[in-house]
């Protein structure tokens, strides 16, 4: 818990909402904007701005001087402003934990209030008494926005399997909350590492959308894809078939079975129908699977004739996985890495409640997602490929 006693209420009410914990990975980010911000406070003190001819001026600027500061979020190496005719060290530094403090929320406001020029300038006062201005903050803004947009943009290579998902945020538009889609791809690269490859918001799920998302892909370089694993979305089916047109595609078996469900004739079928499902894909192989399947369509004939119907049409949608290693099933018959990375972003997102606009919704989205790839790609690998068994 936070200590009331150092704050106003304003300050200690979001230092209660915010983890710090989930602030983690944020260091090359934090350390630039902490620099630039001792950039401003020199600014100040000599009273010009770079090569800045005035009768006001102070001093003159003399460099940087190197510092590796200490913290909870991990080391920041940081550049020391120098001068000289006029003494200074930044009270960023001279306040130690206390500008940690600040720096962290003031991010964390950029992030969720889409850089709210009026709050992230109270708060910075009030924490580092630095008095900046609405054009500085929207400069701080942009070098968060340039390093995210760097991580948007990357260069991507092959990758064997890819997930395709999308949820949804509140975000104001045009003077009205609406439904904001995030769409997401994740990928199993050759050497069995998940990445983060994609995130982007839109006002709409429909498949201009996904089809541009999939397209901005392959412009990105993704190759080799073997298989797409997403739920059986209307406009991302039509995007995939466009776009990706000989790319076998899985259709998420836990939301299929969840499906099943609605074709029930009573509620004391609905467990069971679920349950027949599941049956039939956790089969040894495909040609059991088709099997049970058979069976099952017979079964359902008469007490649910809705169910049997639908099962015959769509089963095969879900089959794709049986042609891929036995080791790999469990992990590509589901959208659940999609599911899991949906609820860490629910997790983080939900302080936001309604974000102000697109950009501030995909700012903290994606900084989040570049904490987590970057987990992923330095940890332990999600799947053994096949030719190292």
């Amino acid at each position: 818990m936070v200590s009331n006693q150092r704050f106003s209420p304003l300050i200690a009410e979001a230092l209660e909402e915010l983890n710090f914990k989930d602030m983690e990975g944020l260091c090359p980010t934090l350390q630039k904007l902490l620099n630039e911000l001792m950039l401003i406070e020199r600014e100040r003190a000599l009273k010009a701005a770079p090569y800045e001819r005035t009768n006001e001026r102070q001093g003159y600027a003399n460099g940087f001087k190197e510092k590796t500061l200490q913290t909870r979020l991990g080391k920041l190496h940081l550049q020391i402003p120098q001068t000289r005719e006029v003494p200074f060290y930044p009270t960023l530094l001279e306040k130690g934990q206390r500008s940690e403090r600040a720096l962290a929320l003031a991010v964390a406001e950029m992030y969720v209030n889409g850089v709210s020029t009026r709050r992230v300038k109270r708060i910075t006062e009030e924490l580092c008494g630095l008095e900046i201005s609405s054009t500085q903050v929207s400069n701080l803004s942009k070098i968060l926005d340039e390093e995210l947009e760097k991580f948007r943009t990357r260069p991507l290579g092959s990758m064997k399997y890819i997930y395709l998902d999308a949820r949804y945020e509140k975000v104001r538009e045009a003077g009205a909350v609406r439904s904001l889609a995030v769409l997401t791809a994740l990928g199993v690269n050759l050497q069995g590492h998940r990445e983060i490859l994609s995130i982007s918001c839109s006002l709409s799920e429909a498949e201009v959308h996904w089809r541009k998302f999939l397209e901005n892909l392959l412009t990105r370089g993704l190759k080799g894809v073997q298989l797409i694993i997403s739920d059986d979305h209307a406009g991302l089916k039509k995007a995939r078939q466009a776009v990706l047109p000989g790319t076998p595609w899985q259709r998420c078996l836990f939301h299929m079975a969840q499906n099943a469900m609605h074709y029930a004739p009573s509620q004391h079928l609905r467990k069971e129908i679920a349950q027949s499902v599941r049956d039939i894909y956790q089969a040894l192989n495909a040609n059991e699977a088709r099997s049970r399947m058979r069976q099952t369509v017979e079964k359902y004939q008469k007490k649910a004739p809705k169910f049997s119907l639908w099962l015959e049409e769509n089963i095969e949608e879900g089959l794709s996985f049986f042609e891929f290693p036995r080791d790999h099933w469990k992990k590509i018959r589901t959208n659940n890495p999609s599911e899991r990375l949906n609820q860490e972003f629910k997790r983080r997102t939900r302080v936001a409640r309604l974000f102000p606009n697109v950009e501030s919704c995909e700012r903290l989205i994606t900084a989040i997602g570049v904490e987590i790839h970057e987990e992923w790609v330095s940890g332990k690998r999600y799947m053994i490929m096949e030719d190292e068994v």
